[in-house]
C-alpha cells in the first residue's frame, strides 16, 4: 500500500527516493497501463512545479495519450511532431528550456514553458511510448532531473531508456 511522504527539494536527495518509491509502487505489477497510471501520480506528487505529468504509447505511425495527471492533453501526436514525437522518432531524450523556441512545438497546455520527454523502448529497442513532464516555469527541467528521471522510466521497461 503506498504511504504518503514528504518529498525532498535537493534533487540529489529526491530522484534516488522517487526511484526507490517507484519500484516498490510497480513491485510484482506487470499491466503497463497500472503502471504508467500510479508512476505519473507518483511523479506529480514528487516533483515540484510540474503542471503535467504523464505518458503516450506508440500506436503505429503515432503516440496515443496514456495515463497522466495534469489538465487534459493532446489525445495524438505524430512520429517526429512536437517535443514528445521528436523524442519517439530520434529515441533520443528532450530536455526544452522554452518549449517556445522548439520547432514545431504542440500546445497542448498554453501554460506549458518547459517540458522533459524520455522515450520508453522495448528490449528490442523498439519505442512503446514516451514519459512527458511540462513546467509552467522556463529552464524548470536540468541534466539532473534528466539523469534522475532515466532510472525512474526504466522502471516501466526493464531496459534503459535512451
Amino acid at each position: 500500500m503506498y504511504q504518503e511522504l514528504l518529498w525532498p527539494r535537493e534533487k540529489g536527495e529526491l530522484y534516488p527516493l522517487l526511484e526507490a518509491r517507484a519500484a516498490a509502487l510497480l513491485e510484482g505489477e506487470t499491466d503497463p497501463i497500472a503502471n504508467m497510471a500510479n508512476l505519473s501520480a507518483l511523479l506529480w506528487q514528487a516533483v515540484p512545479e510540474l503542471n503535467w505529468a504523464g505518458f503516450y504509447r506508440a500506436a503505429g505511425e503515432e503516440l496515443v495519450l496514456g495515463p497522466f495527471q495534469g489538465k487534459p492533453a493532446c489525445v495524438r501526436i505524430p512520429w517526429g511532431k512536437g517535443v514528445c514525437g521528436t523524442a519517439a522518432k530520434e529515441k533520443t531524450p528532450q530536455l526544452v528550456p522554452d518549449v517556445h523556441a522548439f520547432p514545431g512545438h504542440i500546445a497542448c497546455d498554453g501554460a506549458s514553458r518547459s517540458e522533459l520527454v524520455i522515450p520508453l523502448l522495448s528490449r528490442e529497442g523498439a519505442v512503446i511510448g514516451v514519459l512527458d513532464l511540462d513546467s509552467p516555469r522556463p529552464g524548470r527541467f536540468t541534466q539532473e532531473d534528466l539523469e534522475g528521471l532515466l532510472p525512474v522510466a526504466r522502471l516501466l521497461t526493464g531496459e534503459d531508456p535512451v
